[in-house]
This record gives structure tokens, sequence and C-alpha cells, in this order.
């Protein structure tokens, strides 16, 4: 295996101090009944900081928006009960001297009419789209974007209070900000949508009401993503020119991480070079980057046809993630289902137990272990 000591360097940037460059993946766990975060999922955090993990990123959170969530299993970021549970996984995170971000997120169309907690309230979108041509939710209002700009607002401010060492904005994936970004689903005639640079726009004006509330020193990581779950082959560019179009507005409405979601970070992003999405964008930007994307495994986690549910993978070969990051592509590397199967992942990977690290297996999914 090449040398891990880059893993294990002390990363520094914009108010974020982590012991190395090992980021736990956010990954929706459906854990948190009444969408309160409780005893299980504290202890499923903290084993991941005592495990050495230099950054944990925590499943998405739901802001206070009566649409932003789907599901009665999800947690939430408002009321005194999921809010007590967050300062509670704060607390242990920081115990075990860990570093930990809220990643706050809205569902946007991916809810429809009838799903829990909010019952008959449909999904919030763009253009009323949670697939391309078919208007099927509620078309948001400029009331209702500034209404959830401000939620958004609420729950950095909420975070610091909290303690959370960052904050990271959910844009990708298909869900409402990159519904958004996506000319398939946003088809306003307005001023949040049309070019590459107004389909960002609410991106930008979440961006600048969260820095507004937060300081200058407070790091927000944003995360984005080319491929949708609505559609796995999706781009939002082409180019990397029009990668530099769309990055530039985001960096001066202030990101100070990048968080590039990929399905296999060793793929290249464009032709003519094997940079991928975080080489790309740290090349264009000059901010740090996260790289993701089946890290130390040996299938990336869409299912096959007939599966319902992320794909089963054995531990593989560090050496070319480990090769990227020493010669400076990104920055910081997340870790997802293999932090699902082993809690200490980091510390076996310093300790040089690769052999040892468990496959993730599916069941896996359905327990915070």
């Amino acid at each position: 295996m090449s040398d891990i000591s880059s893993l294990f360097q002390p990363f520094s940037h914009a108010g974020l101090e982590l012991e190395n460059r090992i980021v736990m993946a956010p990954m929706t766990r459906n854990g948190s009944p009444g969408n309160v975060p409780g005893d299980q999922v504290v202890e499923y955090y903290r084993r991941r900081a005592a495990g050495g993990t230099g950054l944990i990123i925590t499943e998405g959170t739901c802001i206070d928006h009566i649409a932003s969530n789907s599901d009665a299993n999800v947690p939430n970021f408002h009321g005194a009960a999921a809010l007590a549970g967050w300062q509670r996984v704060v607390d242990a995170v920081h115990a075990e001297g860990g570093r930990i971000a809220a990643q706050l997120w809205h569902v946007g169309a991916m809810r429809k009419a009838g799903m829990p907690p909010a019952g008959d309230v449909n999904g919030y979108s763009p253009s009323g789209m949670n697939m391309p041509g078919k208007i099927s939710r509620h078309v948001m209002t400029e009331s209702d974007i500034e209404e959830v700009i401000a939620s958004y607002a609420r729950g950095a401010a909420t975070a610091r209070a909290l303690g959370f060492d960052a904050v990271e904005i959910h844009g990708a994936h298909g869900y409402l900000i990159d519904q958004f970004f996506w000319s398939g689903t946003n088809v306003r005639d307005d001023r949040w949508g049309g070019s590459l640079a107004a389909r960002g726009r609410f991106c930008v004006e979440i961006l600048k009401a969260v820095r507004a509330e937060v300081g200058a020193r407070y790091p927000i990581i944003l995360r984005y993503s080319q491929w949708k779950q609505q559609d796995f082959e999706a781009r939002l560019v082409e180019t990397a020119g029009e990668l530099e179009q769309f990055l530039a507005p985001l960096v001066d409405a202030g990101v100070d991480i990048f968080h590039c979601s990929t399905r296999r970070f060793w793929e290249p992003e464009f032709e003519g070079s094997d940079l991928n999405l975080a080489g790309w964008t740290k090349q264009l930007t000059g901010k740090p980057t996260i790289t993701v994307g089946s890290v130390s495994l040996d299938a990336d986690f869409i299912p096959l046809p007939g599966e319902h549910t992320f794909r089963e993978a054995k531990p593989a070969s560090l050496d070319e993630l480990l090769e990227r990051l020493e010669r400076g592509e990104f920055d910081l590397v997340a870790v997802g289902r293999a932090m699902i199967a082993n809690a200490d992942w980091a510390n076996r990977v310093r300790a040089g137990e690769l052999a040892s690290l468990q496959p993730f297996a599916k069941e896996m999914l359905f327990s915070l272990d």
C-alpha cells in the first residue's frame, strides 16, 4: 500500500481545525423516530469520533420548513426535542476529541403529499417537478423562496449555537437546491431560472444569508453533485469552463469548502484530464475540496436492477486515493459505507490493519452500530 501519512496530516482552513484528512460522509440512516435523534444516534456518531475520524458530517437534518422532511425517522434540525438530541451528539463527539458539521437539508420535490411528518403538504420545487417534464409538486412563489432561504439561515445559526464546528449545505443529489441548479427541473422564466447563473441564484442567496448569520470565521461547506437520484447520468455542466461559471458565484457568496459528490472518486470528470470533480473544483476555485465516492470499496453504491438498497462491497485498495491526495488533487476524503461497516475505519487504516476491515453488507443499513 502507498504511504498513508497524507491521510493523517492536520488540516486547517477558515476556522476548522482537524487532526487528519478523513471525513465521515453524510448518510441518511432513518434512525430518529419522531424526527428526534436519540441515544442510538448519539452513540453512532460518538463511535466514529472515537474511531479516529477527523470530521463527521451528520446525515441530512431537515430545516425548519413545513415541507423539508418526508420521513418520520429522519431527524429534524428544529424543535426543542430534536435540538436537545443534536446537542448531545455534539457533546459526545467533542468528548472524544472529534469535530462535527451539521448538514442542513430540504428534500424539495422528493416529498409528495401524504408523506410524514407533514401529511398533505406537497413537495416544494422551483417548477413543480421531481422528474423533468412532470409537474406534480408545488411551484415555489417568491415568498416561498424567501421563507426557505430564511430557514437555512436559522438552521446555520442554530448549528453554531449548539457548538457544531461547521455547517454543510446539501445542494446535491436532486434535492431542493439541486432542483434549482438542474435545468431538467428548473424551467422558471424569472430571476430564479434560465441561465446557469440564474439557476444558481437560490443557493447563492442561501449562502449569503447563512454567512450573515454565522459570521466570517465559521466554516461553510457546500455539497454538490452532477448526478441526481432521479437520473444518475445527469450533468449540470459539460466542460471545465462551465464548471468555473457555476462555482464562481458560490465562492463569492461564502463557500469555504466544496464537498464534491461522485459515485466513484477515481473517475475523471472531463475528457483530457485525470482530475475528478473535487480536483477540478479545487483547481478552478482555489478552495479546499472533499472527494467522495466508494472510498476503500470495490463497488459503487448504486443498486443493481431489481435491488432497492445500497450495493454490497468488499474492502479495496487505497493506493490510488493516497496518490491523488499526496499530489494535492483534493484536501479531504469522505468515507461512507466503509465507515458504516467499520466505525474505527480511520484508526484501522492508521495502524495498517486494512486486512481487518469488514465488508459492507446490506443489513448494516438497518441498524446504527
